[in-house]
């Protein structure tokens, strides 16, 4: 096809995303655990809603949602027949909208924008181009797609996804309902339920590890494996290196995003979040609901507490206290690193001020 292509009504494109509906209110407020409010002026649609779109263009048959003040004025313009607000907002809604009031507006979203476009169902079967050894255990519900390579002795759980040109090793073991994005390769590796990897991720290769002999290095076994426990998502081209004699752990919950790296013997704990472009030196331990920013870089050999949050390009080299907020190269609590720049700005000034009042004429 050639020239301009016009973009479908609402935010998801059903080339791409699966729509369901439409849904009356009240089922809307059940998923959403969310209380609902009638319109002032007129009634709930006969019809019920037929999807979700921003504010700023939703229409009388869809559903849209407020979760930030900066916007407030978008809500009182708003077109849409149903808003998901705070409950500081619900007096705010225009007359003719429905309500569905959350103490949790995002999550609530989330929950609704899940039924309108629920995730892609499986379709059983294996491709014909596919590679399944015969030792290899594929449960007969699950999708198996173009180029796949299954391993020996690999087994893969009820109700898996695996995408084209993904590489499952010899002896993985995948739990059931996961999703492998393609040319994923997933070796020495166990993986739970329910887990995401999308797609060019490699998970369980070599870690870094070396030693120095005479004649320069020499490489060190890597013998342990990576687990992937229940529930995590690991994010495009990000790499995961297997454990050298222990495991490498990914905590059940946890969320790691595109191109991070976790080197081998690290152990992160429930539902921590590590961001794009941040690394993970080895045997480092992360603790429960630990928050990584965006290049952090953790050196080897730490512990993060529990709760802790680390800043974004922040530099670790010594253990954080749990519930700690750390920023900068050394990390340093915020407002010690905000202290030690305003201190540097004053520093700088009364420089600057020095040079100019000495360069005048002699």
């Amino acid at each position: 096809m050639t020239g301009r292509q016009t973009s479908s009504s609402g935010p998801a494109d059903p080339r791409f995303f699966n729509r369901s509906g439409p849904f009356e209110a009240q089922v809307l407020a059940d998923a959403a655990e969310a209380s609902l409010l009638p319109p002032r002026e007129g009634a709930l649609s006969a019809t019920g809603y037929t999807g979700i779109a921003p504010l700023q263009v939703a229409g009388p048959q869809e559903v849209s949602f407020l979760d930030n003040r900066r916007y407030a004025p978008l809500l009182e313009e708003t077109k849409a027949g149903l808003v998901i607000v705070a409950p500081a907002f619900a007096d705010k809604v225009p007359p003719h909208c429905a309500a569905l009031v959350s103490s949790k507006p995002y999550l609530a979203w989330s929950r609704v924008a899940r039924l309108f476009h629920p995730k892609k169902p499986v379709k059983p079967g294996i491709h014909p181009s596919a590679c399944i050894d015969a030792t290899a255990k594929v449960d007969a519900t699950c999708e198996i797609g173009p180029f796949v390579v299954v391993e020996a002795g690999a087994e893969i759980g009820a109700g898996c996804i695996i995408g084209s040109h993904a590489v499952v090793g010899q002896g993985v073991q995948i739990g059931q309902d996961c999703r492998i994005g393609n040319h994923v390769t997933v070796s020495h590796a166990v993986l739970g339920e329910r887990v995401i990897i999308l797609p060019g991720a490699r998970i369980g290769q070599d870690g870094f590890g070396f030693a120095v002999g005479p004649n320069g290095f020499e490489s060190v076994p890597q013998l342990g494996r990576v687990v992937l426990e229940h529930d995590v998502e690991i994010g495009a081209n990000t790499t995961i290196d297997r454990g050298s004699v222990n495991d490498t752990v990914i905590g059940a919950g946890s969320r790691l995003d595109n191109l991070v790296q976790i080197g081998h013997n690290a152990r992160l704990g429930r539902c921590c979040i590590v961001v794009s472009q941040a690394g993970i030196s080895g045997s480092t331990v992360l603790e429960d609901f630990v928050t990584v920013a965006a290049q952090a870089g953790l050196i080897g050999h730490i512990r993060i507490g529990a709760k802790a949050r680390i800043g974004a390009q922040c530099g670790v080299m010594s253990d954080v206290e749990s519930g700690a907020d750390v920023i900068g190269s050394p990390a340093m609590p915020f407002r010690e690193f905000f202290r030690n720049v305003a201190v540097l700005r004053k520093l700088a000034k009364k420089a600057s001020g020095s040079a100019e009042g000495g360069s005048g004429k002699q």
